[in-house]
């Protein structure tokens, strides 16, 4: 807080400056070579089958690995082997697939392995992915696990469920097996021809050993320990993340492969190509959750990169796209991108108020969404920097049209007053306050968290809500609390956002998969109809087909509407002098060790 504190005070006597005067080079700290920056949300922990959050699983990126990653450069995406020695080889109508692990590949020390250095083994893969399948470990993604249909995995989660006994890690399966010390082999029941996007998720799939997971116990979460670039060298919660260069890790040198026209990936490639990874020997992350605050941090020195400029300092940032003149001269680099993601506000479909697929409840969530004005909001509160949702799909993504037009975007406080007028919620005690078609009062109750964004978002919602005559309270929490209570269902209305993993589109379209109700799903929307959509979309390639399907899917999302799908965001990231090779990632934020921060003088 004093350190917030001193940044705030310090903020008139910047601007009066200006920019480029405001930016200073951050005090000598030797020959290493530090990255530093801010998340604006708190991280909740580090073990991946018990996180969903972007800024935990940004961490676990880098700590952890899957057999397989996306090519920092390449556009479009390419999979890449990371801890696989090669693509796998896949039989049996994409039921199959068999991966051999590069030998030589050592966890980072740690107490747990006794002062013997640790090598990954392809029964660490198969015990991995048998965690998300544990009850006691309560993964938010086990629904999506589930999905994949690993033969035998649910039943023996099932096993444990109904013994009350602990879940057997021990037990062979089919779905998951070590053929020998490097091959694993995944049998799955149907068809998923994009399952090696899975492999390539190391924030979540990234291997970690069981006598780590057996040693830390309840603690894991603290205890991240894998075979990544880095290792968790300090924590202080919701404060100050350190990680520090794993002297464990393998000769692996920088390589990526951008496409013949990218001047700008040609010239990283150029610079960087053949360096021993990690190229960085710490990563600095401290957690500023104001914008004002972390703005002035960049400006001062204090941090390197400001991933996602905040939208009230774009125009003095990056005006028309461009870096500011001032900021150009002190070195400064700025780079705006559509992003592959999607800024929402679910609705609890078990909330007895708005959720359920009676009409009524459809045309009170449709009522709502149409009064929203996204115009305004877009504008005002993000700065133009993004662009209205038509469908939860997001841009770059198999799926995605942009000369795809619905009803998600339109405003229309008119249509929305005469679709509650038509389903009774009608103001009926002269209060000015509409009432539910029963008679009792009809008061929205939307999570929200205390920062300067979602005060102004929360004054747009008060005034669309107002103009249509819907009372709206605001509860105000921490980031980790709302998310905690929205996997409980215990929130009506919370905004979030998501950001792809991988190219395909389906990913989003997992938020309204009725088996993920409660985790990837926390609109808990259930309707068979969508259901079959997506386990069909699932099973079969890219294709006519599979794109007859997401249209079908995205005009069902938007019918019943148990999402408002709000916008795609540009980011905007200022780069300071000296950090080289950065480029905001094509999927997910798996990057730090691929990009050097030349020491200060």
């Amino acid at each position: 807080m004093k350190r917030r504190q001193t940044l705030a005070l310090g903020l008139s006597a910047g601007l009066a400056t200006g920019l480029g005067a405001a930016f200073a080079p951050a005090a000598a700290q030797g020959t290493a070579r530090v990255l530093r920056y801010a998340f604006q949300v708190a991280e909740t922990g580090f073990d991946p089958a018990q996180i969903s959050d972007t800024y935990s699983r940004t961490v676990t990126a880098h700590l952890f690995e899957a057999l397989y990653a996306f090519d920092h450069l390449a556009r479009p995406a390419k999979l890449v082997p990371l801890t696989a020695e090669d693509h796998p080889l896949v039989e049996n109508d994409y039921r199959r697939w068999t991966v051999k692990i590069r030998p030589g590949i050592y966890f980072a020390d740690d107490p747990a392995f006794k002062g013997q250095k640790r090598e990954l083994v392809a029964a660490d893969v198969v015990y991995s992915f048998k965690r998300f399948a544990d009850p006691a470990v309560k993964s938010p993604f086990w629904a999506s696990i589930e999905d994949l249909k690993f033969l035998g995995l649910a039943a023996l989660r099932q096993q444990a469920l109904k013994s009350k006994q602990p879940f057997s890690y021990d037990t062979p399966i089919e779905g998951l097996r070590a053929l020998d010390r490097y091959t694993v082999q995944f049998n799955l029941e149907e068809p998923r021809p994009r399952f090696q996007d899975t492999l390539a998720v190391s924030d979540l799939y990234g291997s970690v050993a069981r006598e780590v997971v057996e040693f830390y116990k309840d603690k894991i979460a603290e205890h991240p320990v894998g075979t990544g670039p880095f290792r968790l060298a300090s924590w202080r919660r919701s404060s100050r993340i350190v990680l520090a260069r794993n002297p464990n890790y393998r000769e692996r040198l920088w390589d990526a492969q951008p496409a013949p026209d990218d001047a700008e990936g040609q010239a990283i490639a150029a610079k960087l190509r053949g360096r021993r990874v990690p190229l960085l020997d710490r990563v600095e992350i401290s957690i500023i959750e104001e914008s004002q605050p972390r703005w002035l941090s960049f400006l001062n020195g204090e941090a390197d990169l400001l991933d996602r400029v905040p939208a009230e300092f774009i125009d003095m940032a990056m005006p028309g796209g461009v870096i500011a003149p001032n900021l150009a001269k002190r070195g400064v680099r700025g780079r705006r991108v559509l992003t592959s993601d999607i800024v929402m506000t679910f609705y609890n479909m078990d909330d007895p108020v708005i959720g359920g697929l009676a009409p009524e409840k459809v045309a009170l969530r449709r009522a709502l969404n149409l009064a929203v004005d996204l115009d305004r909001e877009i504008r005002l509160v993000r700065r133009g920097m993004a662009i209205p949702a038509q469908s939860p799909v997001m841009p770059h993504l198999s799926g995605y049209d942009p000369a795809f037009k619905s009803e998600n975007s339109d405003y229309d406080p008119a249509r929305a007053r005469a679709l509650l007028d038509l389903y009774g919620y009608v103001d009926r005690d002269g209060d000015g306050w509409r009432e539910l078609p029963d008679g009792r009062p009809l008061v929205l109750q939307y999570a929200t968290q205390p920062d300067q964004q979602n005060r102004q978002l929360n004054e747009l919602w008060q005034r669309n809500m107002d103009a249509i005559g819907v009372r709206i309270e605001f509860k105000i929490a921490k980031w980790p609390e709302n998310l905690k209570a929205a996997r409980a269902g215990k929130l009506q209305m919370w905004g979030v956002a998501s950001a792809a993993t991988g190219g395909d589109g389906m990913g989003m379209l997992t938020r309204y998969y009725g088996p993920q109700a409660g985790l990837q799903n926390l609109a808990r929307f259930r309707l068979p109809a969508f259901d079959a959509i997506h386990e069909r979309m699932a099973q079969i390639p890219d294709g006519p087909e599979r794109l007859a399907l997401f249209d079908r899917a995205k005009r069902l999302a938007v019918a019943y509407a148990p999402y408002k799908l709000h916008c795609h965001r540009y980011q905007a990231d200022l780069m300071a002098p000296g950090l080289v090779g950065y480029r905001r990632p094509a999927f997910w934020n798996t990057w730090w060790h691929l990009v050097d921060m030349e020491p200060r003088a």
